[in-house]
């Protein structure tokens, strides 16, 4: 698995243990829900910016979006 697969996976899986939406998420991120879903399958290569933005919105470090979950 890619770094981009990865951190998909890791947003998809605090997103729904924090029992947000995909159009929540977006929203309090700023970013588009589309946007939002190409991150979580792992389509789209987001910036540092983004990881940043998702990184507070979902109240973890920005490295524990890319690390592999254990």
């Amino acid at each position: 698995m890619n770094a981009v697969q990865l951190l998909g996976k890791n947003v998809r899986n605090l997103r729904s243990q924090r029992g947000l939406s995909q159009e929540e998420l977006a929203l309090e991120t700023g970013m588009k829900r589309s946007y939002l879903s190409d991150l979580e399958r792992g389509t789209r290569n987001p910036t540092v910016r983004a990881l940043d933005r998702l990184a507070t919105a979902l109240q973890v470090p920005p490295d524990q979006l890319l690390r592999p979950i254990e």
